[in-house]
């Protein structure tokens, strides 16, 4: 049995691990060894049957709950994660991991080649959804976690968690998959080559080989586009509408203007202070890979042949990243499969970003699912 922490829940405690042995990738190539970081909640039951894998998106990282030692901010998902929440301390044993390719301990272009002793740049080897949850799985191998109550996510975290039942089936009860898809669209991709392009064509790039000073324009940019998608135009005029920045009247220039034009330089700027430009690179890149039809001829109900895991399907009226389109085409192969699984469409204003903000329905729908199988 593992113990829980002993930390208050607002604070991280920046667990780190190097586990041994090289590191298969999808692309043909290895890691010598794989760097995870990692925060846990709560205790392993004797049984280990309370284990819940949180997965996060593109921009979080693993301190889902905890405060996050770097930048002090709380965890980015206290409405879902926490006392008294549908995944709560008290009963579960929570392990959230930073992805690999990520910037926030784990293995990822700004880590260290060992074969080198310089930072792999864009010589790490470029990687997949799948990489990401075998990284997983290994980290769960260490900390003596076989099978999984449930995995939870959304966004990039919800192809995760639906990859997780494809990968391995046998470890995974449950699967809550929030405000996602089992593929990447082409506007999806298109977008991720946007923000691509703005970072590799920032001087300050360097071919990925910066140092101390990063390609901040260009990150900057490849975030306010990605942030864009986030959100939704009903949401955007509701906050924003075409007010006015600090100003009674136009300013006849291209200073930030509009109260929407000054929210987005600052969701550029801020992103840049905790974010690495490469490891942008590589995660969208992998986003862009991911299509669980694909190793099937197409045919998505063949990835999740044979699978005892039960699966729930939320998503947001006014997501257009991830619209209810996707997640119906998941519940329809999940039902060809002869799967158990819910789904539910929620309303919101927010668009994407539903998931992350108030959604009192979407924590009932979530705690529901957890009791009815635990």
């Amino acid at each position: 049995m593992l113990a829980a922490p002993a930390f208050d829940i607002r604070f991280g405690l920046d667990r780190r691990v190097t586990l041994p042995g090289r590191f298969p990738l999808a692309s043909g190539q290895s890691l010598a060894a794989l760097d995870i970081a990692y925060e846990t909640y709560g205790t392993l039951a004797a049984d280990g049957g309370n284990a819940i894998l949180i997965c996060h998106a593109l921009t979080m990282d693993q301190y889902v709950a905890g405060r996050n030692p770097r930048t002090g901010k709380p965890g980015w998902w206290p409405r879902l994660v926490g006392a008294g929440q549908p995944i709560d301390p008290a009963r579960h044993f929570i392990i959230c991991a930073n992805v690999l390719g990520g910037c926030s301990g784990s293995s990822g272009p700004g880590s260290i080649d060992p074969a080198t002793g310089a930072r792999y740049a864009m010589a790490f080897p470029v990687i997949t959804i799948r990489d990401m949850v075998n990284a997983q799985a290994r980290l769960l191998d260490h900390l003596g976690v076989g099978v999984l109550q449930a995995v939870v996510g959304g966004s990039m975290g919800g192809m995760q968690a639906l990859d997780w039942a494809v990968a391995h089936p046998d470890r995974v009860r449950s699967v809550v998959a929030i405000a996602t898809a089992a593929r990447h669209s082409a506007q999806n991709i298109a977008f991720h080559e946007v923000g691509r392009q703005a970072i590799m064509a920032d001087p300050a790039w360097a071919g990925g080989a910066y140092g101390d000073v990063p390609p901040a324009a260009g990150l900057a940019v490849a975030r306010m586009a990605a942030h864009i998608t986030y959100l939704s135009e009903a949401g955007l005029t509701e906050k924003f509408g075409r007010r006015l920045q600090d100003r009674e009247a136009l300013g006849f220039g291209f200073d930030a203007e509009f109260q929407v034009e000054s929210y987005l330089r600052h969701q550029g700027l801020s992103f840049v202070e905790r974010f690495d430009a490469n490891s942008y690179l590589y995660i969208t890149r992998a986003m862009d890979y991911f299509d669980l039809a694909a190793p099937h001829d197409g045919v998505l109900a063949r990835a999740f042949a044979g699978t005892k895991t039960r699966f729930a399907l939320v998503s947001f009226t006014s997501d257009w990243l991830y619209p209810t389109a996707e997640s119906r085409r998941i519940v329809r192969a999940l039902n060809a499969a002869g799967a158990a699984v819910s789904f539910v469409e929620l309303e919101s204003p927010f668009g994407h970003d539903a998931f992350l903000l108030e959604a009192p329905e979407m924590c009932r729908v979530v705690d529901g699912f957890l009791r009815a199988g635990a």
